[in-house]
């Protein structure tokens, strides 16, 4: 079984031992119950990974002996999903589920359907639910969390990208291959769709309409399942 990630800053994770505090220690020590001599990684979300044993921990605190760190490089073609707002939580689940599948941003989005509202609170609980999936995935990058967007500064972004996509409903063309470098931006709408005024915004900006499949997805799955085809050639191989 691969061991548990824990993520620190750059600073710790360059000392020796490598000391896991704060709510990581907590979740290390007091909730995973680590032991020493228990296989670890310990990451700092830029691409660094450290791999060891826990030498010692007491209580919210655990040091880590490193065996061995290794570089990886920040992953290409870089994957933007613009995500809608959603209701009932939704968008959390598709923060957490585009992580897992290897996002590299999410930038949320005031649609003008979109029902929830963007709070003090939503950065904070998407860059908390990113941060747990990175864990649970064993990513080596910590995806980028920022927003609320306007649907100006998304069709900026949109033209902007390699490529540039939309995914609607009404489409007829199926998602393209992405390019070996540079940005893909993948837009996801509301529960409610995107209205006509936005989409011919974003055409405008030179992003492709796509569609996935005969069947219509909720805004918690779409940018998954869009990813999941689009990183397949380069990522999941």
């Amino acid at each position: 079984m691969t061991p548990p990630l824990f993520l620190v800053s750059g600073r710790a994770l360059a000392a020796s031992p490598v000391v896991v505090d704060g709510a990581e220690g907590r979740h290390a020590g007091d909730v995973r119950r680590l032991r020493p001599g228990e296989a670890i990684w310990v990451g700092d979300g830029a691409g660094t990974i450290a791999e060891g044993v826990v030498a010692w921990v007491e209580r919210g605190t655990v040091a880590v002996d490193v065996i061995a760190r290794r570089e990886v490089a920040r992953p290409v073609p870089r994957f933007v999903v613009v995500q809608a707002l959603a209701k009932g939580g939704r968008d959390e689940d598709a923060v957490e589920a585009m992580t897992e599948v290897g996002v590299d941003e999410v930038v949320g989005w005031e649609a003008r359907r979109a029902v929830a509202k963007w709070t003090d609170r939503t950065q904070s609980r998407w860059e908390a639910v990113a941060r747990s999936a990175t864990k649970q995935a064993r990513r080596p990058w910590l995806p980028t969390v920022s927003g609320p967007a306007t649907t100006a500064q998304v069709a900026q972004r949109l033209g902007s990208a390699g490529l540039a996509i939309v995914l609607h409903e009404s489409a007829t063309a199926p998602l393209p291959a992405p390019p070996p470098q540079g940005e893909v931006v993948v837009v996801v709408g509301p529960e409610g769709g995107i209205d006509d005024e936005e989409l011919e915004l974003f055409e405008g900006a030179g992003a492709q309409v796509c569609r996935l499949g005969d069947t219509v997805l909720r805004a918690s799955t779409a940018g998954v399942a869009a990813l999941s085809v689009l990183s397949a050639p380069a990522r999941w191989a």
